[in-house]
C-alpha cells in the first residue's frame, strides 16, 4: 500500500523510483486509448496498485500504464490537454493520488454533462437515446475520476462525442448502492470531483445549436419543472388585493409548465403563450406583469412599452417585434421542450395593436405591427417557450385575432380591490412607516380600508402620500415654506393626516358625492305620507340589489311634474344606499356634446360601474338627455337606442346595478317604448294642500307661528286647499323669494295666489 500524498507535499525535490515525479506531455499511445478518458504512463513510474495521478497538484486523472509510453513521459488525450491547458512535450509534475484525500464521500450521486457529436458540424438522422448512452458510459467508465468542468471524448456505437461535466454531487457509498439517490436530491453540491460508479444518476444534455438527436430518459422527461423559485413568498411581490387574480393567472397559464414535457405532449396541448390584463388605469396591471418575473425560474423578462415599438423608419417597427422574440427562437430551435421560458411583457398594448382596418388616413404601420406580432406568436413556426403578457385599459380596442385561442388566449380582468385587497395595499404603503414607528398608534387600517371603497391601489398610494404631506406640514415653520422644525425627529402620521387625505384623493370610481349634493341643497322636506313612503320604497330596490341573486339589474322610473322633486328623490335614495359607485348622468355635463359623444359618455358611465361589485346610475332628465321638443317634435334616436340597451342590459358575473331614471314626461317615454325598459315606476306628486305648505313652512321656519297662520288663513280664504298644485321646487323658491321683502307674509301670499 502506498503512502497518501496530498497537494502541498510536493516541493519539487528528487521523487524516488515508483513515488512519481517530473514527465513530459505526448499524445496517447493509440486513437482508441484516446476515448478512454484516461491518462497513460510507463510501467513501474507509479505504484502498480495506484490508479489515480494528480497533474502539477490540480488536475486529477484516472491512470493506466502502457509499455508504448516511455519512462519520464505521460500521454493525455487532446480534450484533457485542451482542458487543463497542457501543450506537447510540457514539463509536468505527476504524482500518486489518494482518493481519500478530500474527504470520505467521493462517489457521485449525480452527473450532469453537455454533449455534441466530436466534430460539431456533423450530422445523423439517428436518434440517440439518453438512458442507453447513459448505461453504455457508467459501465466503460465505472471507477473512474471525473472533475467539473472537464472535458473528454468517448465513443457509443460506432460514433465519437465530445462531453463536458457541468455538475456533480458525491453521496455515501451505502446509499448509492440502495439507490435512493435522487437527481435532484444534492447531498454536496460543492463537490469539484468524484469516482463514477454504475448507480450514479447520470443525465446528458445537447449543447446549443447542436445537431445531434438526443431524445430524453423517461425518468426526466416525467420530471416535474420547478417553475416557481423555491424561496419565492407572495409577500415579496409588494402586490395587494390581487390574490384570486394571481390564483387564475397561475392555472391558466403557469400550471401546465409544471408538469412534464413528455406528459403535455401526452395531452397533446400547447402552454399557454398569451395572457391579456385589463381593466381601470392604476389597479396594478403593469405592476403585476413586472413581478410574474419575480416569482419564475424563466428568462428575465423582456419589458417594453407599446409606442416603444413604434419607428419612423419604414420596417423598423416590424423589425423591433420580431428582435423580441429571437432570443426565444433561437433557444428553442437547439433545445426544443427543454428550452427555458421566455416572458415578453407589453404595457399600453392598444397604442400598437388596435384592431387593423380601423385607423384612417394613415400609412398603415399599425397594422403591419398586429400582422408581424401575430406571425410571431402563433404563426408557421410555433413557439411553445414563449409567455406573452399584454396590459391595456381598452381591451375593445385590441384587434379580435389577437384575443383568440393560441394567442393572448387568457383574459384576466384587473378589477377594484375589495375591502380586504383595499386592507393589503395599505399594509404594503405603510409597511415602512410601522417598522420605522412613524405611524401613529391612532391609525386604523381596517377603518381605511372600509373608507376607501372604489378606489385603486394607485389612488390608495396617493392617499399614503397626501397623509404623509400633511404630516409634514405640521413640522414646517411659521412664515417660510424652506425650514423644518426642530421637532421633526418626532414625526408621527396619525388618522386625521388620513382623513384629509381622503378629501383630497377622490376615486375615479367612487361617488359623485358634489353633483348628488347639489340635487338635494334643501335636504328631503316629507310634506305629505307620499314621500316617506317614496323613500321606503327606495330603500326596498335598494336592498333587492344588494341581497337579491335573482335580480343583479333593477332599473326604476321616477314620473312627475315638473319641479316635484323627482331628482332630489332619486339622489337621496342613491346616496342613502351607500353603494361605493354612484354616478350621475345629467344634460347639464353634457351640454354641447354631438349625439355620438353623448352615446360614448353614458356608454362609459355603464362600462365603469360594471368594475365595481354593486353601483348606482341615476339617469336625470331623460327627455333633456333624448334632445325632445314638443315642436317639430325631434329627438336623438342614436341616445335613445343606447339607453334601450343600457337600461336592459345585464351587468357581468357578480355585478349588481340599481339604475334611478326621472322623466316630467312619461307619456313621451311611453310613445318611445321605453317604459317596458324598467322595472318599477314611482310617480313623484306635486303639492296639493296648505297642510303640505305648513309641513315646509314649518321646516324651513320662515315665518313665526303667528305670522304662518296669518298666511295659511289668507290662502283657505281665498280657497286654495281646492285648487292647489305647486311643485316643491317652485314653493322653495317663493318661500326664499319672501324671506327677501320686509312683509313676507303679505309676499307669500299674494305671490302664491297668482299661481
Amino acid at each position: 500500500m502506498y503512502v497518501r500524498l496530498y497537494h502541498n507535499h510536493f516541493s519539487g525535490m528528487s521523487i524516488e523510483e515508483g513515488d512519481g515525479g517530473f514527465c513530459e506531455v505526448v499524445q496517447c499511445p493509440s486513437d482508441s486509448a484516446a476515448l478512454t478518458n484516461l491518462v497513460y504512463i510507463a510501467p513501474g513510474f507509479i505504484d502498480p496498485k495506484v490508479h489515480y495521478v494528480i497533474i502539477d497538484h490540480e488536475y486529477v486523472f484516472s491512470c493506466r500504464t502502457d509499455r508504448n509510453i516511455q519512462k519520464g513521459q505521460i500521454g493525455i488525450n487532446g480534450p484533457h490537454r485542451r482542458w487543463a491547458s497542457f501543450s506537447l512535450n510540457q514539463r509536468v509534475s505527476v504524482l500518486p493520488y489518494d482518493i481519500y484525500s478530500e474527504g470520505m464521500d467521493i462517489y457521485l450521486g449525480n452527473m450532469k454533462l453537455d454533449i455534441d457529436f466530436f466534430q460539431r458540424s456533423m450530422r445523423l438522422p439517428d436518434e440517440f437515446k439518453e438512458d442507453e448512452i447513459a448505461h453504455a458510459f457508467a459501465t466503460n467508465f465505472h471507477s473512474q475520476m471525473f472533475t467539473k468542468g472537464q472535458t473528454f471524448a468517448f465513443e457509443y456505437t460506432g460514433v465519437k462525442f465530445r462531453a463536458t461535466v457541468t455538475d456533480l454531487d458525491v453521496v455515501d457509498l451505502s446509499v448509492l448502492k440502495r439507490g435512493e439517490v435522487d437527481a435532484h436530491q444534492e447531498k454536496n453540491t460543492d463537490a469539484i470531483r468524484g469516482l463514477l460508479m454504475r448507480e450514479t444518476n447520470v443525465e446528458f444534455n445537447k449543447i446549443e445549436n447542436s445537431n445531434l438527436n438526443l431524445k430524453q430518459s423517461k425518468k426526466r422527461a416525467m420530471k416535474a419543472k420547478a417553475l416557481i423559485k423555491p424561496d419565492f413568498q407572495f409577500e415579496d411581490l409588494g402586490i395587494g388585493g390581487l390574490d384570486d387574480e394571481f390564483n387564475a393567472i397561475f392555472r391558466r397559464a403557469f400550471a401546465s409548465r409544471i408538469f412534464p414535457p413528455a406528459l403535455v405532449e401526452k395531452l397533446g396541448v400547447q402552454h399557454v403563450k398569451g395572457l391579456l390584463l385589463y381593466g381601470p388605469p392604476g389597479t396594478g396591471k403593469t405592476l403585476m406583469a413586472r413581478q410574474i418575473g419575480k416569482m419564475l425560474n424563466a428568462k428575465e423578462p423582456k419589458v417594453v412599452s407599446g409606442p416603444e415599438v413604434l419607428s419612423k423608419f419604414v420596417g423598423q417597427s416590424e423589425e423591433n417585434v420580431r428582435k423580441l422574440f429571437a432570443d426565444a427562437e433561437e433557444e428553442y430551435r437547439a433545445k426544443g421542450e427543454e428550452s427555458g421560458l421566455h416572458i415578453i411583457i407589453l404595457d399600453e398594448l392598444d397604442a400598437i395593436c388596435k384592431a387593423r382596418g380601423s385607423r384612417s388616413g394613415d400609412t398603415g404601420v399599425g397594422d403591419s405591427v398586429v400582422n408581424q406580432l401575430l406571425a410571431k406568436m402563433d404563426g408557421v413556426e410555433q413557439l411553445n417557450n414563449i409567455l406573452i403578457i399584454g396590459m391595456t385599459n381598452r381591451k375593445d380596442m385590441i384587434d379580435e385575432a389577437l384575443l383568440r385561442p393560441g394567442r393572448l388566449e387568457v383574459h384576466m380582468e384587473i378589477g377594484l380591490p375589495d375591502e380586504k385587497g383595499r386592507l393589503q395595499i395599505l399594509k404594503i404603503h405603510t409597511s415602512k412607516m410601522r417598522s420605522n414607528e412613524v405611524l401613529d398608534d391612532d391609525v386604523n387600517l381596517d377603518e381605511l380600508a372600509d373608507l376607501t371603497k372604489n378606489y385603486s391601489g394607485a389612488e390608495i398610494s396617493g392617499v399614503v402620500k397626501a397623509a404623509s404631506s400633511y404630516a409634514f406640514s405640521r413640522h414646517i415653520k411659521v412664515g417660510t415654506l424652506a425650514g423644518i422644525s426642530a421637532d421633526v425627529s418626532d414625526m408621527k402620521v396619525c388618522m386625521d393626516d388620513f382623513l384629509n387625505a381622503l378629501k383630497e384623493v377622490q376615486p375615479a370610481f367612487g361617488v359623485s358625492e358634489v353633483e348628488l349634493q347639489q340635487c338635494v341643497q334643501n335636504h328631503i322636506i316629507p310634506f305629505s305620507p307620499h314621500i316617506k313612503q317614496i323613500l321606503a320604497d327606495g330603500k326596498l330596490y335598494v336592498d333587492q340589489v344588494r341581497q337579491s341573486s335573482r335580480t343583479p339589474l333593477v332599473s326604476v322610473l321616477l314620473h312627475g311634474p315638473a319641479g316635484s322633486g323627482k331628482t332630489a328623490l332619486a339622489a337621496t335614495i342613491a346616496m342613502q344606499s351607500e353603494f361605493p359607485y354612484i354616478k350621475l348622468i345629467s344634460p347639464e355635463t353634457m351640454v354641447g356634446m354631438t349625439e355620438s359623444a353623448k352615446v360614448n359618455e353614458i356608454n362609459k358611465i355603464f362600462n365603469d360601474s360594471y368594475k365595481s361589485p354593486i353601483s348606482v346610475i341615476v339617469v336625470d332628465g331623460i327627455e333633456r338627455l333624448l334632445d325632445y321638443v314638443p315642436i317639430g317634435p325631434r329627438f336623438s334616436n342614436a341616445v335613445l337606442q343606447a339607453l334601450l340597451v343600457l337600461l336592459k342590459k345585464k351587468p357581468p358575473k357578480d355585478r349588481r346595478l340599481l339604475i334611478l331614471a326621472t322623466t316630467t314626461n312619461r307619456g313621451l317615454l311611453e310613445q318611445m317604448d321605453m317604459i317596458n325598459e324598467f322595472s318599477a315606476e314611482i310617480y313623484v306628486p306635486t303639492i296639493t294642500s296648505l297642510d303640505s305648505v305648513d309641513m315646509v313652512l314649518q321646516q324651513l321656519e320662515l315665518f313665526a307661528d303667528v305670522e304662518r297662520e296669518r298666511a295659511l288663513s289668507y290662502l283657505r280664504q281665498a280657497n286654495m286647499d281646492q285648487k292647489l298644485t305647486i311643485g316643491i321646487k317652485k314653493l322653495l323658491m317663493i318661500i326664499e323669494m319672501a324671506r327677501q321683502d320686509e312683509d313676507k307674509v303679505d309676499k307669500f301670499v299674494n305671490t302664491i295666489l297668482a299661481l
